[in-house]
């Protein structure tokens, strides 16, 4: 249902923008009657969507009114379960006698009929003759209630107000579902964090504490790298961040790291300078890096090197992280990136699912390794997405 909703109201959009570029342009007229009136249709239901997808509050519903009072050819009150946000050409007085059917309409999710007599407010030279309240619905539940009033009273008001009615529901209702979208992303950022958060901080105080009386300066400078870590895991920051942050957290991370392992890690960066300015989920490559120490280097008895390199590719970053550590079974690996696997290697998992629900299912983590041979993890990095907006 919500798949055909965005493919729909994405086609009454689509569709509106393209005509209205031909108008705009002087393209081919609009020749007939009823071109005219789809165009001016689409048109104004174009513009009433970005005011509804910010939900149903005072502001979206001041700014969305005057669209939906064109949309109507009549006066408009939208309400939520609180009562009117907003009105368009409807006097005090006839707000006052929509507010008990605005309630019976939210209460029992059902369309209200207001009659002449209903609308009588004492004034011999009112012309208003019949209103229409409906609910407005999200998820099935009403949250709120579309009224309008009018010179004529009729069927067609009804089945109009009833259709705009819906037109509004499933703009709400796509708001929800994008805020549901960003509530999700950050539970899962603070998933990770989490994950991230405990053995981290366990093996950098250790390290640090090696030091503080063998060498108290490098102590000191491990413990603000230490600080500027958790500053900027823990921070709340937006979804994106360039890839020059990105890097300078990894650079932080191995550093403690490099701290800790001694002569035994060996790290190698390369970044080409075109893609430092590229948008990128926030902790994606770090996670990466600190699997390959975690899980490839630190089980081997032996001396270790991690190599990071992004490119530009054109249109996309390339991101390769090459470790030389005890690698993993592939079949064990499938079981990692599916989220079946109950091991502690959940950051795989985890950037993977958000790069694939951000940029795509080809934008996927894919990964190389054997068992003894190492492991090559590979990324893709999009540098223009209509998702990759700066913090």
């Amino acid at each position: 249902m919500r798949v055909a909703i965005w493919v729909a109201l994405g086609g009454v959009v689509g569709v509106a923008a393209v005509v209205a570029w031909f108008a705009l342009r002087g393209g081919r007229a609009l020749g007939t009657p009823s071109q005219r009136t789809t165009f001016e249709t689409l048109h104004t239901a174009s513009q009433t969507a970005p005011a509804l997808r910010e939900g149903l509050t005072t502001a979206s519903a001041e700014r969305a009114v005057p669209h939906l009072r064109r949309l109507l050819g009549a006066g408009v009150v939208l309400a939520d379960r609180g009562g009117m946000l907003a009105v368009a050409d409807v006097d005090t007085t006839h707000c006052a006698l929509l507010q008990e059917a605005l309630e019976a309409a939210v209460t029992s999710g059902r369309a209200q009929v207001l009659t002449t007599r209903q609308l009588a407010c004492g004034d011999s030279l009112c012309v208003l003759q019949g209103g229409v309240v409906v609910p407005l619905r999200v998820d099935g539940q009403v949250v709120g209630a579309l009224g309008c009033v009018a010179t004529v009273a009729s069927v067609a008001l009804t089945r109009l107000t009833t259709e705009v009615g819906r037109f509004v529901s499933s703009q709400l209702e796509l708001a929800e579902l994008e805020r549901e979208r960003g509530r999700a992303d950050q539970a899962e950022l603070r998933f990770l964090r989490a994950q991230i958060a405990p053995h981290f901080v366990y093996n950098a105080l250790t390290a640090i504490e090696s030091f503080i009386r063998t060498d108290p300066e490098r102590a000191r400078e491990l413990l603000v790298d230490f600080a500027d870590f958790t500053r900027y895991s823990f921070r709340s920051h937006g979804q994106f961040v360039t890839m020059a942050e990105e890097l300078r957290l990894v650079d932080t991370y191995l550093d403690l790291e490099r701290a800790r392992f001694g002569d035994r890690l060996s790290v190698s960066i390369r970044v080409e300078p075109e893609v430092l300015s590229v948008l990128l989920p926030s902790l994606v490559i770090q996670p990466l890096v600190e699997n390959a120490v975690r899980h490839g280097l630190e089980p081997s008895e032996r001396p270790g090197s991690l190599s990071i390199a992004i490119t530009d590719e054109g249109a996309e970053a390339a991101v390769e992280i090459v470790d030389d550590g005890i690698g993993a079974d592939p079949v064990r690996l499938v079981r990692v990136l599916s989220g079946t696997d109950p091991s502690e290697a959940v950051g795989l998992h985890n950037v993977d699912e958000r790069l694939r629900a951000v940029f795509g299912e080809e934008y996927g983590v894919r990964i190389h390794s054997t068992l003894g041979g190492g492991t090559t993890v590979k990324l893709r990095i999009p540098k223009r997405h209509r998702a990759a907006v700066p913090a």
